[in-house]
């Protein structure tokens, strides 16, 4: 302040004398960036390939939404290594992390009100009536790293109406795999049971459901009886499909989820709907109301991801 009084009535060698100051801090300009490198867009991991941030902060917050998981950037860099093969240090991890406000003390939190399941067991009485979804973990060994697959059910016949299978699952992704279901069959006055998911929770999945006048329920943390239903159908993928099957890319396990629905809805017999395959529970129910029947006229069809 006192150099800007004086620099038009004395020169500026007599100037830093008064002030006993270097003449190189009189000409110092404060840099408008951070000094060093601008930090990287992409981090690698243990194949070699190279992925953006933004995926690597899709997988935190994967971590971060399973139930009881309170985890600071050093046990989610720990999780990133091992799970999901990055090549990461805990810097990175931090950085990206509060960026994103996902350090603890900085929890991204949904707003508006949720509603919560009242019962746990659904009594479904026609398709189309209750629907439950849900994210299955699926490893491919040949890509040493998961894949996500989700999937979304028909109570009332066990049929597997839509199903997504990719690397991360978005909320945009759950907003698109809705929007083709209500073009098909309306999904108006439909009850959706999820858990508490971010891709879930999301205020624009919610707004959509809302939109659409679907009714969507959570069910509370840590209480994954709530959604048994789809639950039991991920069990049943485990057991007749992941456990049977080594694949060797994400293209191979995709084409095999292909067949297994196929199969799923159409040969295999479901002990909870009396020994029959979803389809035919499906297609009984329509034919026992015509109404209903012409509502469900279009042709069948599997959303895949």
């Amino acid at each position: 302040m006192v150099m800007k009084q004086f620099q038009d009535r004395v020169n500026i060698t007599q100037l830093v004398k008064w002030l006993s100051i270097p003449r190189s801090v009189y000409y110092y300009k404060a840099k408008v960036n951070k000094p060093g490198p601008k930090p990287s867009l992409f981090t690698l991991k243990a194949d070699g390939s190279k992925v953006c941030n933004s995926k690597v902060v899709e997988d935190i917050k994967l971590i971060l939404s399973e139930p009881f998981v309170m985890y600071g950037y050093e046990n989610v860099s720990v999780e990133l290594k091992q799970v999901y093969h990055y090549i990461i240090n805990k810097k990175k991890v931090y950085r990206l992390m509060d960026e994103q406000k996902l350090l603890l003390g900085k929890v991204i939190r949904t707003s508006g009100k949720r509603e919560f399941v009242q019962h746990r067991k659904i009594n479904a009485s026609k398709p189309m009536e209750h629907l439950c979804l849900d994210i299955k973990y699926v490893w491919v060994h040949g890509e040493k790293r998961f894949y996500y697959l989700l999937s979304i059910m028909d109570v009332y016949s066990r049929r597997i109406l839509a199903w997504l299978f990719q690397k991360s699952i978005r909320k945009m992704d759950v907003i698109n795999l809705f929007r083709q279901l209500n073009q098909q069959y309306s999904i108006k006055d439909v009850y959706v049971r999820n858990d508490n998911g971010s891709q879930f929770i999301a205020n624009d999945v919610k707004s959509y459901l809302r939109s659409v006048e679907a009714k969507q329920e959570f069910t509370h943390i840590a209480t994954p009886e709530e959604n048994s239903y789809i639950e039991a159908f991920h069990s049943i993928v485990q057991r007749e499909v992941i456990d049977r099957f080594l694949f060797e890319s994400g293209y191979e396990a995709k084409i095999t989820f292909v067949d297994y629905f196929q199969f799923y809805n159409n040969k295999r017999r479901h002990r909870k709907i009396g020994f029959i395959p979803p389809m035919q529970k499906w297609n009984e129910s329509l034919n026992l109301n015509q109404q209903v029947l012409n509502h469900f006229e279009k042709p069948v069809q599997f959303i895949g991801g």
